[in-house]
């Protein structure tokens, strides 16, 4: 007769409890350091941690020194923005237009498969005027007014550099510090080390531009945990009223009936746990219970009519669509408020291989105003001085033209050997520009920053040492930065 399944369920727990009773040799002290690595000998410090991190704290229990930063809004620029069209001016370029880039300054560097086969590639001057903005002096295009207002208060990082040519492992590179998927991404390494500083809402929230045009896809492994406990994943808010799918109670449904099935649900997972030792149930009851707390204060935060008039007129007319740039844009202010450790905005569309004279500008109008009303609005708010903003893509484009050169059209190629990004908020100089380009923008000729270089110098100002959080996986300790990666101190105010 086949078992019922109660009874092949009781004979699987009864199976897994031997194998537990069973592993206490050698054997199992090293099946556990994987499974609990920080409960393995039962010291006091690790027990510490355990319950720091149940409670939503983080592993460190407290930062490695005093930090700078409490929180992150990281505006991930998705496509890669023209660095030679933005922020980093080249007369040379002007000076040599349509002439082929000298060989002196490729120096036989590799190139895309989109460019690689072209007979000629023809150096192209930015049409777009430039001007040195501010007290600081820092040359801003015409096509970014707003940002042109805050540039006193930003540090462009010109130098940036990756080794990643294509938009995929580019990006994941940047995210995670390795190219290939399946690494925790920066927002989970902080959960993970820090916790969180709101029991009501997660520590790394995602939000996308509905109104960006999809050139290149978005994975959600891009906020991923990786290895890493799922509760450290980002949590993606949707546009619209309910940012967060079967977060609300069914019609009929009270919040007592969804309490009462939460503990009758706990006490199941609790009997699992220690039945298999598996501790990603232990995650799946706190993610319930985050989600049950998350009834009440996302439908708060996530309301912007309570917002006023001048609020949206700061970040633009967009601000009142939700799911916008703009409208994320406040949103990320509302939840930095709310003490939301790490918060990353995407945006598409900056991939311009072609039509660049048409495309690049639209762009601009959609997220230009909302930046920097971000950077604005936490000014005033107080909240600027322990909150840093990211502003930037993955890799920059190319000084000549992907395709034919004509008076009215062009484009630019991927381009990983130098782009520019900035930053603005606690700990960072203001004003400031960091590195340089040689005069054709194709190579970094003054103070490089390599991916890993930004990574450790974020974690830093967090009052985390990059090289000291950890995570043992497959018999191997990682972290964001790899094996590689120094802090950025010309950056750092």
């Amino acid at each position: 007769m086949k078992p019922s399944p109660d009874h092949q369920l009781a004979d699987l727990l009864n199976r897994r409890a031997f194998l537990a009773k069973a592993s206490l040799g050698l054997g199992g002290l090293a099946l556990g350091s994987l499974l609990f690595p920080e409960n393995l000998f039962s010291t006091p410090r690790a027990k510490a941690m355990s319950a720091a991190a149940d409670e939503g704290g983080g592993v460190l229990g407290a930062p490695h020194f005093v930090p700078k930063v409490k929180r992150v809004v990281y505006l991930c620029q998705s496509g890669g923005p023209s660095q030679l069209e933005l922020f980093d001016y080249k007369p040379m370029l002007e000076k040599m237009h349509g002439q082929n880039l000298p060989e002196s300054v490729r120096r036989g560097q590799r190139l895309t498969g989109m460019s690689a086969q072209q007979s000629a590639l023809p150096l192209v001057g930015s049409p777009y005027r430039f001007a040195q903005r501010g007290q600081s002096g820092a040359w801003v295009s015409d096509l970014l007014p707003y940002t042109a207002q805050v540039a006193d208060e930003l540090c462009f990082v010109k130098s940036m550099f990756t080794e990643q040519i294509n938009h995929d492992p580019a990006l994941t590179f940047f995210q995670t510090g390795h190219q290939l998927a399946g690494r925790p991404s920066i927002g989970a390494w902080i959960s993970y080390g820090l916790g969180a500083d709101n029991q009501n809402l997660p520590s790394f929230i995602v939000l996308v531009s509905k109104n960006a045009p999809q050139d290149q896809p978005l994975y959600a492994r891009l906020w991923g945990n990786g290895f890493l406990p799922s509760r450290h994943q980002g949590v993606q808010f949707r546009s619209g009223t309910d940012p967060v799918l079967y977060l609300g109670d069914p019609a009929g449904y009270g919040k007592a009936d969804r309490r009462a099935m939460l503990d009758a649900l706990r006490e199941l997972n609790q009997a699992q746990a220690e039945a298999t030792g598996d501790p990603e149930i232990l995650n799946r009851i706190a993610q319930y219970e985050m989600a049950f707390r998350m009834q009440t204060s996302v439908p708060e935060v996530a309301d912007l009519r309570g917002e006023p008039d001048s609020a949206f007129d700061l970040y633009g007319p967009d601000a009142r669509e939700p799911g916008t740039f703009a409208a994320n844009c406040l949103l990320a202010r509302r939840l930095l408020e709310r003490g939301v450790k790490f918060v990353q905005l995407y945006h598409q569309g900056w991939d311009q291989h072609g039509n660049l004279p048409k495309n690049l500008p639209n762009q601009c109008r959609a997220t230009d105003q909302a930046s920097a009303a971000l950077v604005a609005d936490l000014k005033q708010r107080g909240l600027l001085d322990d909150t840093l903003v990211m502003w930037g893509g993955e890799f920059g484009r190319t000084n000549y033209s992907q395709g034919k050169l004509t008076k009215t059209d062009y484009g630019r190629d991927h381009h990983p050997r130098c782009f520019t990004m900035w930053l603005a908020g606690a700990g960072i100089r203001r004003g400031y520009t960091h590195g340089e380009t040689d005069e054709f923008g194709y190579n970094v000729v003054r103070d490089g920053v390599h991916i890993h270089d930004f990574q450790a110098t974020l974690l830093h100002l967090m009052g985390i040492d990059h090289e000291r959080l950890t995570y043992t996986f497959q018999g191997r300790r990682y972290r964001l930065t790899d094996v590689e990666g120094k802090v950025v101190k010309g950056m750092l105010a």
